[in-house]
C-alpha cells in the first residue's frame, strides 16, 4: 500500500527511531538542516556539542547505555572533516555509531567547490560502509545501514546526504523492518566434541572475556558457566564488569598495564585450558601477542567473527552467538573444582594493592577514595592516558557498559563527552567522567555542553601539569623532556566560569567532601582537580 509523500529525511529519521534512536549530536549547518529537523519531528532530540568529535563520543556513550546505535550528524566540509577521528574511534572500538553527513549536489559539485570533498571516499576506509543517498530505495538504505551497523561486529555506518535529496519528496511503500538474525550455534562434531572433552579433563582454566561478549549480553550465561566449572575469568577493558570484580572468580581486567600483566602472566602460564570469549585483542598491548605457547596448552575460542590479527593463537575456534557457544561446550557436563594450589587467591591479592589503592595519596588512592563513595552500578568513563591504564586495572566493575572509554584507539578528550551522552541517557544513574589535564584541556568547552544540559556529571581531574604517560616514555628512552610539560591550569576557576562547581583537592578527606557535595548536585557538574605529583604512575602502572 502506498502512503502520503515523504521527504528523504523524514524515512531516515523514522527508521532510526523505530530502531531505538532518541538523542543525536552534532553541530548544524546549512546542509544538514533538513535531517535535523526531520530528526526533531521523528522524536530523536538533535543536540549540540562544541566539536564533532565530541558529537560522536556523545553518541557512543548513549550506545551504551540503551544499547541503540549510536547518531551523529556533520555538516559539509569541515564538519565532515572533524567526525574522522570518532568514526575511525568507533571501528577499531566497535561502536555501531551512524554519522550522517550534509554533502551538496552531485551536479552542483561539477562546478562549485566551496567546502567540497568526496566525503565517501574519505570515510569508505574507516567504515564498515560509506553510502550516498540517492533519489529512490531510501528505506531500504537506511535499514540496510542500520543493520550493517549493528550485526555481527558492530562498527560504524556513513550516509552521504545530498541536500536536495534530503528534500526529495518519497511516496512510501512500507517495508518490513529486517528481522534479527537468529542466534548462530556451534556445529556439533568432532572439534565441539573435543572441546568438551577438554574442559572436563582441565584442573586449571582460564578465561578471557571480550568486548564482542559484551555486546552479546553475554554476562549472564559467562557466570553460569563460569560458576558450573570453576573457571576464573580475565576481561579486557571494555568488558570489565561481565562478572563482578567482587566474585571470587574474577581476576580483573588485563590491556596495556606491565605491572597487570606481570601479576596476571602466573596464572595463564599455569593454565591448561585457555577459553576466549568474544576476545578482540584490540584492546591489548603488544606484551599480549603470543602469551601463550599454543603448541602445549589448549586454547579454545568462541567468536562472534574470524579473527585474523594473528596477536595469538587458538587449538579450536568456533564462530558462533556466544551465549550459544558455552552453553554447547557445557551441556549435559557435571560441576568440577579447579585451581586447588591457591594461585587465584595470591593474584587476587595482589591485585588489591599493587595500582596505588593502599598509598597515602596518589592516582590509586585517588581511584580507590571514589570507588568507595559511588553506587556500585555507577558509570565511569576514562580519558586515554596514563590514568586510564591504573583505572582500569584498579576500579571495581560490577556491570558491563559501566566502564567506557577509548580502549582500541586510545582517544585523548573523550571520557567528557562519553560521560555527557552516559547521563543523558540515564539520568538517574552516578556518572563520573576521569581525565588528566591534558585531556581536558582538549575538551574544555564541552563543560560548556553539560552546563546547557544540566547534567551533574562528576569529573575528576589528575593535575600534575605534565602529559604523563608520554612524559614517562620519554624519561624510560632517557629522551629530553620535550613536549610533554605544562602550566598547571586553574580547573577550579574554569568550572566556576562555565557554570558548574570546582574544587581543588590534595588529600582523600578534601576528594571525600567534595565527591559528597557533587552527590548531593542536582542541576550542573562537579569538576573536582586532584593535585597529584610529577612521576605518580611510575611504579603503578
Amino acid at each position: 500500500m502506498t502512503s502520503r509523500k515523504h521527504r528523504t529525511a523524514d524515512i531516515i529519521a523514522k527508521r532510526l527511531y523505530e530502531a531505538d534512536v532518541r538523542f543525536a549530536f552534532g553541530i548544524p549547518g546549512g546542509e544538514v538542516l533538513t535531517i535535523i529537523d526531520a530528526l526533531e519531528n521523528a522524536g530523536i532530540k538533535f543536540l549540540l556539542s562544541k566539536h564533532e568529535n565530541a558529537a560522536g563520543f556523545m553518541a557512543e556513550g548513549v550506545h551504551h547505555v540503551t544499547k541503540a546505535p549510536g547518531l551523529m550528524v556533520a555538516t559539509v566540509g569541515p564538519g565532515a572533516a572533524n567526525a574522522v577521528n570518532v568514526t575511525v574511534n568507533a571501528l577499531q572500538d566497535r561502536v555501531p555509531l551512524i554519522v550522517i553527513t550534509g554533502c551538496v549536489d552531485p551536479a552542483e559539485s561539477v562546478t562549485y567547490n566551496h567546502q567540497v570533498f568526496d566525503h565517501c571516499s574519505v570515510f569508505s576506509p574507516i567504515t564498515k560502509a560509506s553510502l550516498r543517498v540517492s533519489d529512490g530505495f531510501v528505506e531500504e538504505l537506511i535499514d540496510k545501514a542500520i543493520a550493517i551497523a549493528t550485526e555481527g561486529r558492530p562498527g560504524p555506518v556513513h550516509l552521504d546526504l545530498p541536500i536536495k535529496i534530503a528534500n526529495q519528496l518519497h511516496p512510501v511503500t512500507k517495508i518490513p523492518t529486517r528481522a534479527t538474525p537468529a542466534p548462530i550455534k556451534p556445529a556439533n562434531g568432532e572439534s565441539l566434541n573435543k572441546a568438551r572433552k577438554w574442559l572436563l579433563e582441565a584442573q586449571n582454566p582460564v578465561m578471557i572475556v571480550g568486548l564482542d561478549a559484551v555486546h552479546q549480553n553475554a554476562s549472564s550465561p559467562i557466570i553460569d558457566f563460569c560458576k558450573k566449572f570453576g573457571v576464573p575469568v580475565v576481561t579486557t577493558y571494555k568488558a570489565k564488569g561481565i562478572i563482578p570484580d567482587d566474585d571470587e572468580l574474577s581476576l580483573g581486567a588485563a590491556g596495556l598495564s606491565p605491572l597487570g600483566d606481570k601479576n596476571i602472566r602466573p596464572v595463564i602460564h599455569a593454565a591448561d585450558l585457555i577459553l576466549l570469549l568474544g576476545y578482540d585483542p584490540i584492546e591489548m598491548r603488544s606484551g599480549w601477542r603470543d602469551l601463550w605457547d599454543s603448541s602445549k596448552t589448549r586454547v579454545v575460542e568462541f567468536l562472534i567473527e574470524p579473527e585474523y590479527s594473528y596477536m595469538h593463537k587458538s587449538s579450536l575456534q568456533f564462530v558462533c552467538d556466544i551465549s550459544e557457544g558455552i552453553e554447547a561446550l557445557s551441556k549435559d557436563l557435571k560441576k568440577k573444582t579447579t585451581w586447588k594450589n591457591g594461585e587465584l587467591m595470591e593474584m587476587r591479592t595482589k591485585h588489591k594493592k599493587i595500582y596505588g589503592q593502599k598509598q597515602e595519596w596518589g592516582p590509586g588512592a585517588i581511584t580507590e577514595t571514589v570507588r568507595r563513595l559511588v553506587p556500585r552500578d555507577a558509570v565511569i568513563t576514562m580519558d586515554s592516558g596514563a590514568h586510564r591504564i591504573l583505572i582500569s586495572q584498579a576500579w571495581r566493575t560490577y556491570v558491563p557498559r559501566s566502564a567506557l572509554q577509548s580502549s582500541a584507539f586510545c582517544t585523548m578528550g573523550c571520557a567528557l563527552p562519553l560521560a555527557t551522552g552516559a547521563k543523558l541517557a540515564d539520568p538517574g544513574r552516578v556518572v563520573v567522567a576521569f581525565m588528566g589535564d591534558g585531556g581536558l584541556e582538549m575538551v574544555l568547552g564541552e563543560l560548556i555542553t553539560l552546563r546547557d544540559l544540566g547534567l551533574p556529571v562528576i569529573v575528576i581531574v589528575f593535575v600534575d601539569a605534565s602529559l604523563a604517560l608520554i612524559e614517562k616514555k620519554q624519561r624510560e628512552m632517557q629522551y629530553k623532556n620535550v613536549g610533554v610539560d605544562m602550566d598547571e591550569t586553574d580547573f577550579k576557576s574554569i568550572a566556576l566560569a562555565t557554570g558548574g562547581k570546582g574544587f581543588v583537592v590534595q588529600t582523600r578527606t578534601q576528594l571525600e567532601d567534595a565527591v559528597n557535595i557533587a552527590l548531593g548536585t542536582s542541576d550542573t557538574f562537579t569538576l573536582i582537580a586532584c593535585r597529584i605529583p610529577r612521576g605518580s604512575y611510575d611504579e603503578i602502572i
